[in-house]
């Protein structure tokens, strides 16, 4: 049997030289429960990849996307197809109101690198998505 591949709209949002990532929530059955990564989601019928991440981003953290925003790049695997963009986030922290996910935070290059970020709603240490993990480091690669 042939699973169907979901695409995905997801954004990098980043502000003085950090990333706004969600902890995902902890619940089985979703992908990379527990873990940081971008905030985005799927994309719905008859949408493109371009409406869809306005959409999820206004969803997911109240944030209205600059009209600026950009295509990064398609990473894609054997579950999902990753549109990827990526915009500054022109606001403070406390100014976004987080509707899905357990926590959310700006993370910086070294958390990246180092593949993990302290959460003090979750009060430990989680693992960043290994792909979430790769999508970044490629952007920072090529933001030098």
């Amino acid at each position: 049997m042939n699973q169907q591949v979901v695409p995905v709209a997801i954004a990098i949002l980043h502000q003085d030289d950090k990333f706004l990532m969600q902890l995902r929530d902890n619940i089985p059955g979703i992908l990379y429960p527990g873990y940081w990564g971008l905030f985005g989601g799927h994309i719905e019928a008859g949408e493109t990849p371009h409406e869809a991440v306005k959409r999820e981003i206004l969803e997911e953290i109240t944030y209205n996307l600059p009209p600026t925003f950009s295509e990064f790049g398609i990473y894609a695997d054997e579950k999902v197809v990753r549109h990827v963009f990526h915009a500054p986030l022109s606001v403070q922290l406390d100014q976004l109101v987080l509707q899905e996910g357990w926590d959310m935070g700006l993370l910086t290059p070294e958390d990246v690198h180092r593949g993990n970020c302290y959460s003090a709603i979750a009060n430990e240490i989680r693992p960043l998505g290994p792909v979430h993990q790769r999508i970044l480091s490629d952007f920072m690669a090529k933001q030098l």
